[in-house]
């Protein structure tokens, strides 16, 4: 402990409530007793068995830098990027004012004068996605009124640790976004301790409690010193497993203060009693309820008395482990695809509840069924996006007219002439009109008018899928229906393959960019050298490249409000945004062309070489029937095309306003608005003039809502093996999946995690990634085969492929983490297979 100064009597301070009792502080009042403080009185409140203490308020922290002066001084500590350890010194440089001496050694009489143990409480801790765990200091029986001053003071200190400012950097709060309170309590000369936690912090199971515990003082088991006991309870208290520990230190508090450490002896037996598990049980499970979400304890059993230390949200806590049903197995590589990026809160209430959500909510209802709520599919904790729940679509009485709806809309809708309807035409001069804003040069109101009008307009194409897409899928099910009767089922899927869609246009378009720079020897080596990043900085500057920079410019004037990763997603940058990526796709097109097989074409070959089509009735009726199935396909793709045509408008318009949030001082960058809500944004009247309490407010919002995305980042919205788990396992195959693309194809692997990874792809390549959307469709023109972690038969890459000829197996699970760059496979596109084509030694 450092040593600190006696008290002085400088000028009085003038600050309310200096130290409180435990009990005068609740939930609510994070800003004077911190989060540790704040939590510890919420459950003295609540009637738990908290030990009786006090508390040194953030108020007392902040007179002790006004009226000491050290606020300056850490102020210009702060400015000048001192270190911790500089910071530290300049508290020990002072001495605590008389009047903060008095008030904490008043309360310590009043608590018994006897041994304490004192820790930190910064209002920045213990909070969802954030818990600042072993940041701050604490220090274990604390005895006499000096040494309890001196204790004080060096958790005033602890807040500037270079650990605890290295975290606080991680987290983005700035160093006058906290404050320091510190909680006094009668020590717990503890028989026993450990910690407990109401739900499994590895699973996620939130129907289980652990308790770890060891003998003595529970700082050997928060500080890893022992190996604990390990207690496995189920919902209900009882005992699953019990596992021995291995008591290798065992810490007492010291006479005269401080703790000691000794040997211990290994366990045979339980420590806990069934009593003491069941009360221990109990306040997991009180404690949870109270906070409405799972805590992280500490506890100790003194005298037989079961003591709660400490409560904290869990963090880092895993979404609950989902059981899905055959139909959410059976959709959810479908939605699956589309959330492999969590969306942000922005993405969540804006584009995804008026855009993507809306239109399948709508088309659902044109059939009399109810889609689940945005809440339901999308789960949220801590308004941050927690996992990805399959949705189960519940019919309803209406459901029994569906088939008279489908078939008016048949008749009366046809999808070879969807894009001479007037709703298209309006669509796409309203949509002229809002791309030719300018969002920099709108006022607020005018910018909230502006996103709301975006959503309206989008809705046209949505009402275009529910008035066509009967009658494209009617055609497609007809089509099944002939093949059936055929036996030929297995020709479906690429019979309704390569039609003319926006898609294959732009891959066209991009083929032809790569022809000019295979063209062009300078350009061409310049490709061969420069990462994309480069490329895009040479081409703009560089006179030489002039004519392939204009065509560059008017392919993304086309084709620019392309998605580079989800469809779902207004956060993430379109084409036209990210235009290196693009850049990588014309560096992935420049190999050697591999052969294409023509799969419609061979389907097409086989199907009208059957016996039956020799009746020219049936072969009309059947030919017919394939024609519309892929006119009905060129409707899906082109709708999907149009519907994100206005994601770059609204992204600029958004990010507009983040960016006159971060004038005004509320947000860091731009970008941070995405972890704000519409509704959050549409309540403000003027970025550029809000009041200091509501700058405040909105800022904490964001720094709590991305801490809580950094504590989720490493948990997938959907646990892939929930959605696999009735595959079978082949002892034989490195993966199985769906087979989606019929054919064999070996080569080498190249995994391509996102769109940054696009121009490492070589051709002849088999590409091996997690997920794939429209944007990614070019590479298949490349690749000898695709292998992709989501997905099924009916998403896009699988369709893609099977325009290109190339085999496909969807829904691995884990490729990207199984196979490697280099390594040699054959994949069996017809099976479902992948396995091994390493030559032997």
């Amino acid at each position: 402990m450092t040593e600190a100064p006696a008290a002085t009597s400088p000028r009085q301070p003038r600050h309310p409530l200096l130290v409180g009792a435990l009990a005068d502080f609740g939930a609510a009042d994070l800003a004077a007793a911190g989060g540790k403080g704040a939590n510890l009185g919420e459950l003295v409140r609540a009637g738990f068995p908290v030990p009786e203490g006090f508390i040194v308020t953030t108020a007392a922290y902040t007179a002790l830098l006004e009226d000491t002066g050290l606020g300056a001084t850490l102020a210009g500590l702060v400015e000048a990027g001192a270190g911790g350890g500089a910071i530290r010194d300049a508290f020990a440089s002072v001495g605590v004012p008389a009047i903060l001496g008095s008030a904490i050694t008043a309360a310590y009489r009043q608590l018994g004068g006897g041994p304490v143990a004192v820790r930190s409480s910064a209002t920045a801790e213990d909070l969802p996605g954030a818990a600042f765990a072993g940041q701050q200091d604490t220090y274990l029986n604390v005895v006499g009124e000096d040494a309890l001053i001196r204790a004080v003071a060096d958790c005033w200190a602890s807040l500037w640790t270079d650990r605890a400012i290295s975290y606080r950097e991680r987290q983005a709060i700035r160093p006058d976004e906290v404050a320091i309170a510190v909680v006094v309590q009668n020590m717990v000369a503890a028989d026993t301790a450990g910690v407990m936690f109401s739900a499994n912090p590895v699973s996620g199971a939130r129907n289980e409690i652990l308790i770890d515990a060891s003998t003595g003082l529970g700082e050997a088991v928060v500080s890893g010193l022992v190996t604990p006991e390990h207690y496995t309870l189920d919902a209900r208290g009882r005992l699953k497993e019990w596992t021995p520990g291995g008591q290798e230190v065992v810490i007492r508090p010291a006479t005269g203060g401080g703790t000691s450490e000794t040997a211990g002896t290994r366990s045979t037996e339980p420590m806990l009693t069934s009593g003491q598990i069941a009360q221990l049980a109990g306040i997991a499970h009180r404690a949870a309820a109270h906070f409405g979400r799972p805590q992280d304890l500490e506890w100790a059993v003194a005298g037989g008395t079961v003591h709660l230390l400490q409560a904290r949200p869990m963090t880092a806590l895993p979404p609950e482990p989902l059981r899905l049903n055959p139909f959410q197995k059976l959709a959810g590589p479908f939605f699956v695809e589309m959330f492999q990026v969590r969306p942000y809160p922005l993405d969540v209430s804006g584009w995804l509840h008026y855009g993507v959500l809306d239109m399948v909510r709508r088309m659902a209802a044109s059939v009399g069924v109810v889609f689940p709520s945005t809440q339901e599919l999308l789960p949220e904790e801590d308004g941050v996006v927690l996992q990805l729940v399959p949705p189960v679509p519940r019919p309803t009485f209406r459901t029994l007219g569906a088939p008279v709806s489908i078939a008016r809309r048949v008749r009366r809708y046809n999808p070879s002439r969807w894009s001479q309807d007037e709703r298209f035409t309006g669509f796409l001069a309203e949509s002229e009109q809002l791309k030719s804003q300018d969002p920099r040069q709108l006022g607020w109101s005018q910018l909230r008018a502006h996103v709301r009008r975006i959503f309206a307009v989008t809705g046209a194409i949505t009402e275009l899928r529910v008035s066509y897409l009967p009658g494209a899928f009617v055609p497609q099910l007809r089509l099944r229906l002939w093949l059936l009767l055929l036996g030929n089922r297995r020709l479906a899927a690429s019979l309704m393959a390569g039609a003319r869609t926006r898609t294959s246009q732009a891959n066209r378009a991009l083929e032809e960019l790569a022809d000019q720079v295979r063209a062009d020897g300078d350009l061409g080596q310049s490709f061969t050298r420069l990462e994309p990043a480069e490329l895009l900085r040479m081409i703009s500057d560089d006179p030489r490249f002039a004519e392939f920079d204009r065509k560059f410019r008017a392919f993304l004037a086309e084709y620019g409000h392309r998605e580079t990763v989800s469809v779902v997603l207004s956060s993430a940058p379109t084409w036209a945004d990210a235009q290196e990526v693009v850049l990588g796709l014309v560096k992935a097109l420049l190999g050697q062309r591999r052969q294409e097989v023509d799969q419609t074409g061979d389907a097409l070959r086989e199907l009208t070489a059957h016996p039956a089509l020799r009746s020219g009735w049936l072969r009309r009726h059947v030919l017919a029937a394939v024609t519309d199935a892929k006119t009905g396909t060129a409707f899906r793709e082109d709708t999907h095309f149009y519907f994100t045509m206005l994601l770059p408008t609204l992204r600029h318009s958004l990010l507009e306003m983040g960016e006159r949030l971060r004038a005004a001082a509320v947000l860091d960058q731009a970008a941070d608005v995405f972890h704000l809500r519409l509704e959050e944004l549409s309540a403000i009247n003027d970025g550029s003039a809000l009041p200091a309490e509501d700058k405040d407010r909105l800022r904490k919002t964001v720094l709590a809502r991305a801490a809580k995305r950094r504590e989720l980042d490493r948990f997938p919205l959907l646990d892939l093996n929930a959605l696999f788990a009735d595959r079978k396992p082949d002892s034989g195959a490195l993966l199985t999946g769906t087979g989606a693309s019929r054919g064999t194809a070996t080569a080498r692997v190249r995994i391509i995690g996102g769109p940054a990874d696009f121009g490492k792809l070589q051709s002849g390549e088999i590409m091996v990634c997690p997920y794939t959307n429209p944007s990614w469709t070019p590479l298949f023109q490349r690749a000898a085969a695709v292998v992709v972690d989501t997905g099924g038969i009916g998403s896009h890459a699988a369709i893609v492929a099977r325009e290109y000829g190339i085999p496909a197996v969807m829904g691995t699970r884990n490729g990207t983490s199984t196979l490697t760059d280099g390594q040699r496979i054959t994949v069996d596109g017809t099976t479902g297979r992948v396995t091994s084509a390493e030559e032997r030694h």
